[in-house]
């Protein structure tokens, strides 16, 4: 059974910064790739942010400059600094694994952390 802890959402104001940690437990899967997920109320989740087992990241067009993922492939974590936050930065954020076995890949989510940005 893989499990992802998440943790870092809160309340920040406009302007702020927070970071975001997402912690894989697994020791029998290839951990692929890890990224960050959003989904504001009403809206479609859509990809903040992505990172490859070889380190080459993807960022959405809303965030780049201003966030930052990386991750610390010895403790199978992925971590997002937000910085510059926005009011339309608001939503669920959700953690991503792509882990490998056997020749199939297994998508994986965590439970959502809530990042609210106040204007």
């Amino acid at each position: 059974q893989v499990q992802l802890v998440e943790s870092g959402g809160g309340l920040v104001q406009a302007g702020g910064s927070l970071r975001l940690s997402c912690a894989a437990s697994s020791t029998i899967f290839t951990i692929n790739a890890m990224g960050w997920y959003r989904q504001a109320p009403g809206k479609q989740r859509e990809l903040a942010a992505t990172i490859t087992s070889g380190g080459s990241t993807t960022y959405a067009d809303s965030v780049k400059g201003r966030f930052t993922i990386s991750r610390d492939s010895a403790k199978n974590t992925v971590y997002l600094q937000m910085n510059s936050l926005k009011p339309e930065d608001t939503a669920v954020y959700y953690c991503n694994v792509l882990m490998g076995r056997g020749g199939v890949t297994y998508s994986y989510w965590g439970q959502g952390t809530q990042v609210t940005v106040a204007s």
